[in-house]
């Protein structure tokens, strides 16, 4: 089968390379013609476990191409997958411009039937909306041709995405024809072969699900990070509270982990788009906007509890371990680290960062922001009056505090992502803090 895929971004990539890998003709489109040339040469531009190997194999097999001639993946395929960017506008509404152009472009070179699939995360209504689109540039083109589209929204975790491709908790597709959802079952055949749950619904009802779900993620967090604030106010032990309510079955373990606040790409830009979908149709979803206000008050506390531990901020060195927004992938979009370390330039201190993947990414997307980048752990923390750790990679879990106290200038250790045991670190002399616990 034939399959060409519209954005070379995180989605689009790991989609396309799946599809190749499960033995499809996949051509991959954008405009971006640095990073098209990158990708014939096998370059990856995000960091994503697994993924690198994938694409270099099924280039070498050739059942993985990129392009940047949107019309040559038209004429490739008769399903398109949509993965361009959908960010966040200055109101928290959807920026579909992109979207909107790919399915114009598809409209415009189209001469038999396709099957656009939106995977993009767009408000619900989009897929009526660019069914439209598509009519009104072939009635220009005075054009009578055959075309579905189809919500097909994407469930992958930054650090998991391959995985989570390849054998998801689920497969939603909104589809209003039995020649789109035959087409469907076709690309999932192997997931669906091996037992998983497959559903078809309307497009809207599709739209919503990916919302819905992000959003439920994003509360669960802001909800554990109330808790463990309040933990901290009355001598509770967050990892106690947080372990014992997961063993309910009604709740369950995932996204009880408090912490500096939820960030990446999906959960604030899809908890703000659903809040601006719930005004425009006249009711203000109230758990999500409070979702976001915790949020936001969370990254505050953070910087509280550093200038509580290390006092007054100017001339101080800060050591920040991680500021990818989790561990396993490069992603410093809504990364709290990020809005943490701008806090602290602006108060004068001192900023050491280390983080194994995503400090490319700080520099290309911050150039102004005066950090120092460092090449190892022990560089970051040398010569520190506070360190903070943000992101839980795996080498953060082991760090020798012995060695640790000989080259800082202050033995102070805030540990937010609760990595580890207080008494562990406070026996190797060091002041500890974690989020909510003593």
């Amino acid at each position: 089968m034939n399959i060409s895929v519209i954005g070379t971004g995180y989605v689009g990539l790991v989609t396309g390379a799946c599809l190749a890998e499960f033995g499809m003709n996949v051509l991959c489109a954008d405009i971006d013609e640095e990073k098209i040339s990158k990708l014939k040469r096998c370059v990856v531009p995000i960091y994503e476990p697994g993924l690198e190997n994938i694409i270099k194999n099924n280039v070498r097999r050739g059942t993985l191409k990129f392009t940047t001639d949107i019309r040559e993946s038209v004429e490739h395929a008769a399903a398109i997958f949509i993965c361009v960017g959908t960010p966040t506008l200055a109101d928290g509404s959807t920026d579909l411009q992109y979207v909107f152009h790919a399915a114009k472009e598809i409209a415009r070179y189209m001469e038999d039937y396709k099957l656009i699939i939106n995977k993009s995360t767009v408000p619900v209504g989009t897929g009526r909306a660019v069914k439209d689109e598509v009519n009104n540039i072939l009635l220009q083109r005075n054009k009578s041709i055959s075309f579905d589209v189809v919500s097909n929204p994407e469930f992958l975790r930054e650090g998991m995405a391959v995985k989570d491709f390849i054998n998801p908790d689920r497969i939603a597709i909104g589809a209003e024809s039995t020649k789109a959802v035959n087409i469907m079952k076709e690309i999932y055949n192997l997931q669906i072969l091996h037992d998983i749950p497959f559903f078809v619904t309307g497009v809207e009802t599709a739209e919503m699900i990916k919302y819905a779900s992000n959003a439920f993620l994003a509360t669960r967090i802001s909800f554990i990070n109330e808790i463990a604030n309040m933990c901290e106010c009355c001598g509770a032990d967050i990892s106690v509270v947080s372990k014992a309510m997961g063993m309910d079955s009604r709740i369950g373990a995932g996204y009880l982990n408090p912490g500096p606040g939820f960030g990446g790409s999906c959960l604030p830009k899809d908890a703000k788009a659903l809040l601006n979908m719930g005004k425009a149709l006249g009711y203000t979803p109230r758990i999500v906007k409070s979702v976001l206000e915790v949020n936001g008050i969370q990254k505050k506390r953070m910087l509280n509890k550093i200038k509580k531990a290390a006092g007054k901020l100017k001339n101080k060195t800060i050591t920040i371990l991680g500021i990818a927004f989790k561990p396993e992938t490069d992603d410093i979009r809504e990364s709290p680290a990020i809005a943490v370390i701008e806090e602290l330039l602006d108060k004068g201190a001192t900023v050491k960062v280390y983080d194994p993947k995503a400090m490319p990414n700080a520099k290309k997307s911050y150039p102004l922001l005066n950090i120092h980048y460092c090449d190892s752990v022990y560089s970051a923390c040398r010569n520190s009056d506070c360190i903070v750790l943000f992101t839980e990679w795996e080498q953060f879990r082991h760090l020798d505090f012995k060695k640790l106290k000989s080259i800082v200038n202050r033995c102070v250790f805030i540990d937010l992502r609760n990595m580890y045991e207080p008494e562990h670190v406070k026996n190797a002399g060091f002041v500890y803090q974690g989020v909510g616990r003593k």
